[in-house]
């Protein structure tokens, strides 16, 4: 530790200060937690926190969470939360999970669960997570293979409710540097080598050779179109969520949702995609892919059947001619399934 701040340092330690003072604007120290895997993205983002907290500018504490997934988790755990009890972060939590599986999303589920609950017990602020601009162009990169639109090119987002990702606009290199200046010892997950993994495939092969084809620079290019997508995305949102007030017959929150069909008919494209969409994810069934939300479309327009479609999660959509269906004299379509605990936030979110 010592000599020359690195660039890479003091843009880490600005970027910190100023995603936590656009997320507590009214606290002038408030309280935040590093989510930690012992890797080099967070203990970069624990040593950058550690500087603004030493400065009085905000208190910094440290979540470590062992998921049990691999031999000697424990010691890994371990050895990070000595790290960040040594750049002076308190409190320092050690959180172990039992994620249902081995999968990624499995895990990632446990490990918000920790999140959740160490925001409860701490009354902390903002948990603070590590992605750097690589994990954003990856993420770009698993949006396109999945073709599923604008929203999932928008990658992910620098602020999420109280999970903040200071760090997007660094580089993965920048983080081992930085732990190289700060004299911290990173773990590498061996994991993140395995290339049987779609993600690490896109990491190891496809954005190298994306490079060496398209020169550099590639991965900065990934990360603006996710700004920029992100924001065409919200607009969007923001737009359909007004044509769902319009043509919404059920109340707000009810299961099944009933659409008076002519105002569907009406809408744009992209407009009536996405209003289709989370009368879905409302009903407690997955968003609907391509192919699915092709057939509600044409299930709106009266192309074929009038349904039952059959979605994933248990539900389905029909259409309804006008009288056909209790309580509504117009033709509407109508999204059934289990329900969802999502409620009628869901529409005004």
């Amino acid at each position: 530790m010592g000599g020359h701040l690195p660039p890479e340092l003091a843009r880490a330690r600005r970027a910190v200060l100023d995603a936590v003072r656009g997320h507590a604007p009214q606290d002038p120290r408030p309280l935040v937690l590093v989510a930690c895997s012992g890797g080099a993205d967070s203990l970069a983002l624990a040593a950058a926190t550690a500087f603004v907290s030493r400065a009085g500018k905000l208190r910094a504490g440290a979540l470590v969470v062992d998921h049990g997934l691999q031999a000697h988790s424990a010691d890994v755990a371990a050895r990070a939360a000595g790290q960040l009890r040594g750049l002076g972060l308190e409190p320092v939590i050690i959180r172990r999970v039992q994620p249902a599986g081995d999968s990624e999303a499995e895990a990632r589920t446990a490990r918000y669960a920790a999140f959740d609950a160490a925001l409860a017990d701490t009354s902390a602020a903002a948990i603070l997570l590590g992605h750097t601009l690589d994990d954003q162009a990856e993420q770009v990169l698993l949006g396109l293979a999945r073709g599923s639109g604008t929203r999932s090119l928008s990658g992910m987002p620098a602020a999420r409710g109280p999970y903040l990702r200071p760090l997007l606009g660094l580089r993965r290199a920048d983080t081992e540097a930085i732990c190289a200046h700060e004299g911290l010892d990173f773990w590498s997950d061996p994991t993140n080598a395995d290339t049987s993994l779609l993600r690490n495939r896109i990491r190891h092969e496809l954005l190298p050779g994306l490079e060496n084809a398209l020169g550099p620079g590639l991965a900065e290019s990934l990360a603006r179109t996710a700004t920029l997508a992100r924001r065409d995305a919200d607009f969007l949102d923001a737009a359909a969520r007004a044509a769902l007030a319009r043509v919404l017959c059920s109340a707000p929150g009810a299961v099944p949702v009933v659409l008076d069909l002519r105002g569907l008919r009406a809408l744009d494209g992209a407009l009536l995609a996405r209003v289709l969409r989370t009368a879905v994810v409302h009903c407690g069934a997955p968003a609907p892919d391509f192919e699915r939300t092709a057939a509600l479309e044409r299930l709106v327009h009266g192309a074929g059947s009038a349904g039952p479609i059959q979605l994933d999660g248990h539900a389905h959509a029909t259409r309804h001619r006008a009288g056909t269906h209790p309580g509504s004299a117009r033709a509407v379509i109508v999204v059934d399934g289990p329900g969802s605990a999502l409620g009628a936030s869901l529409w005004q979110s």
